[in-house]
């Protein structure tokens, strides 16, 4: 028989084609909602996830065995009461690292060179009317300080290498890398021409980039972010782009998503995408692959391919 799954979000066709073809699935929000949820409960083994998982969902799941993430974040995931229940948790790092880095370069490139404002200026006729678009910021010899050199950061690096930047970074402990280290976040920012933001999410980094790290980037200062919206301070990286405290910020990411507040959308300085940095074909196929492969080798009696926790 095939062990139960309850899908906590909607996901593509092809990797819901593919739980439904190995698990008995049940959808969140579809045909399991409310007091429907009760009747299967007791019978769900596994979670396939999207996003959060609470400790109130899993609580309602005493067979529960495995939560397997569609993504590499954890941080919506209750990890702590996971690891008490014995409940594995598995994500899909590595076969986003290469999308998510191209969106990290694509918004250095857009925010600097100011790519989207004078698309518009194009469009809108002003080329026509008012000549030449005014000058823009060269990648080449500024330096990159990325917050969170792990496998992303790496990607990051290396594609910012070859546009002819400086790399170097903090993270909780120095790793055996030819980049410069620095011991903390502000030092970073002071020593970066861009502050690029590749750090996990989760309480430990909550505000990590605060009014102390802009401050220090200064007025000629760039940040990028496509870690996590709660990593930044929202409300104050707001305050320093309209003062113009700081040059410009590219974010694919943001505290309330989907929910971006007002204040961003008429910034010239700011380059904003709607959290897109692992959205391709190709790489999402493989995430729902992984997704699928850790839930069935974990019900097969294997060991998972990316444990979390829980092993």
């Amino acid at each position: 028989m095939k062990p139960h799954v309850l899908i906590t979000q909607p996901m593509s066709a092809e990797t819901l084609s593919g739980l439904h073809a190995q698990f008995c699935c049940h959808e969140l929000g579809a045909d399991v909602t409310g007091d429907r949820l009760g009747n299967i409960a007791a019978e769900i083994r596994g979670i396939a996830s999207f996003g959060a998982v609470g400790k109130d969902l899993m609580a309602r799941l005493p067979a529960l065995e495995i939560v397997s993430n569609f993504g590499v974040g954890v941080d919506g995931i209750d990890l702590a009461y996971a690891d008490k229940r014995g409940i594995v948790v598995t994500n899909a790092p590595d076969v986003l690292n290469e999308c998510v880095a191209d969106t990290a370069i694509a918004l250095t490139l857009m925010l600097l060179r100011n790519f989207p404002v004078a698309q518009d200026y194009l469009r809108s006729g002003q080329w026509l009317t008012r000549g030449s678009f005014p000058y823009s910021t060269s990648l080449g010899s500024k330096t990159m300080g990325i917050l969170g050199l792990g496998r992303i950061g790496e990607a990051v690096a290396k594609r910012a290498i070859a546009c002819g930047m400086k790399i170097r970074y903090h993270n909780r402990n120095p790793k055996p890398v030819p980049f410069p280290y620095d011991p903390n976040p502000r030092t970073l920012a002071e020593k970066s021409d861009v502050l690029m933001v590749v750090t996990p999410g989760g309480s430990d980094t909550r505000h990590l980039v605060n009014s102390e790290v802009l401050e220090r980037l200064g007025k000629n200062g760039y940040l990028v972010n496509i870690a996590r919206g709660s990593v930044v301070d929202e409300m104050t990286l707001l305050t320093f782009l309209k003062e113009k405290r700081i040059a410009g910020a590219g974010l694919d990411v943001y505290t309330d998503e989907p929910r971006v507040p007002a204040g961003f959308m008429g910034l010239d300085n700011a380059v904003l995408l709607p959290h897109v940095a692992s959205a391709t074909v190709e790489t999402r196929k493989a995430m729902g692959q992984l997704m699928i492969e850790n839930l069935r080798r974990h019900f097969s009696g294997q060991r998972v391919l990316t444990p979390v926790t829980g092993t």
